[in-house]
């Protein structure tokens, strides 16, 4: 009897052991790359007209020295967020120009519309297939492009965000470069102050919502903020472009025809505001925009609007080349290269117009330089 019942436990404890889960596998520890070494910053001399790079914040700085480029034949992607603003045109005009003469090879690529954010991320995973050394970007969502930005880094492309002064980019990026957005518009909104005695009914026209629109619209605000006489009526979004700046334009004056200021967050919505205010008698209106847009000039020439922060679109474009070679040949320390800025009016517009070489697209007609 007694064997009888060890057998039946021992078959018992057969049967739990085979009945019980498999133990997991132990996993083979995940090794960090090691991070790419430091560059250091001494000696480094900022491309023309650029300023000294300053430092990205904390975490937000990928080494050039971890890109993965092999000194020969470089080829550089140039991603802006749309094709229908002239001023990122011009910032690729900039690009190919120096390109060409450095022996680089080039090429654009982007949605027709910046409101295409799901375009723009399409066509930023096809390129890193292609096997390209460096993009140089500029983004209407940096959260949507954080995670390709981050998967370029770790495969060795040199990624460089241009038109922007973002210090802490979501995901680490190796150079940025481009205008301080907030200080450009803040100069603006005190010449506007001083132009009106800090006495004025304004009205906004935003971007799309996001960093951009957060900064350029900031910088007015900021200005403001010192005189209280600078009383803001209303502020109303656009999609950054010709036709949304003017319904925005039409829809603010006709529910507040009080206003007398208008600031925008770029040109193409002042050029559009511009054409509103003319349809609805407005003139009076005085408009300020931010780029430094070929046609925007032209029309400050023409007295359509007042002024704007001219941000050297073709030049800035120069730079960002310049500085993401730099990154690809292990020289470029990191952080912001700001580019610099310029409020241009009536008194200084045809400075700019008289050297199409520098704008792109080129102006519609010959301005003497005075």
């Amino acid at each position: 009897m007694r064997i009888r019942i060890v057998a039946l436990l021992l078959l018992l404890v057969i049967l739990v052991v085979a009945c019980a889960p498999a133990a997991a596998p132990e996993e083979a520890p995940v090794e960090e790359a090691a991070p790419a070494e430091e560059i250091s910053a001494e000696g480094y001399a900022a491309p023309e007209p650029g300023f000294a790079p300053v430092p990205l914040e904390a975490g937000a700085q990928a080494s050039c020295a971890g890109v993965a480029y092999d000194g020969t034949g470089a080829i550089i992607a140039y991603m802006p967020p749309a094709t229908e603003f002239n001023y990122y045109q011009a910032i690729g005009a900039g690009i190919e120009d120096l390109a060409e003469e450095l022996g680089v090879e080039t090429f654009m690529l982007a949605p027709q519309s910046g409101a295409d954010i799901e375009g723009q991320m399409g066509m930023i995973q096809d390129v890193l297939t292609q096997g390209v050394d460096a993009i140089i970007l500029s983004t209407h969502d940096e959260f949507a492009a954080a995670p390709l930005i981050k998967q370029a880094i770790n495969d060795g492309v040199a990624v460089i965000i241009v038109n922007s002064d973002i210090a802490n980019f979501p995901t680490p990026v190796n150079g940025v470069v481009g205008y301080s957005q907030r200080k450009g518009t803040y100069k603006e909104g005190m010449y506007a102050i001083g132009m009106f005695g800090g006495e004025a009914k304004v009205g906004v026209l935003e971007g799309l919502p996001g960093y951009h629109s957060t900064e350029r619209i900031g910088g007015y605000l900021d200005a403001f903020a010192d005189f209280p006489g600078m009383e803001v009526v209303a502020s109303l979004p656009t999609s950054w472009n010709v036709e949304t700046g003017n319904t925005a334009m039409m829809d603010l004056l006709q529910a507040n025809p009080e206003i007398e200021v208008v600031v925008t967050a770029n040109d193409y919505i002042s050029i559009g505001a511009a054409r509103a205010a003319e349809a609805l008698g407005r003139e009076d209106v005085v408009i300020f925009g931010n780029d430094g847009d070929t046609t925007g000039l032209e029309d400050i020439a023409a007295g359509k609007w007042h002024a704007t922060v001219n941000t050297t679109p073709y030049l800035m474009g120069q730079v960002a080349l310049k500085v993401a070679m730099d990154c690809l040949e292990k020289v470029y320390p990191g952080g912001w290269v700001e580019t610099p800025t310029v409020i241009v009016d009536a008194t200084n517009v045809n400075a700019y117009l008289c050297q199409p070489e520098n704008l792109f697209p080129a102006p519609a007609e010959e301005y003497p330089c005075e």
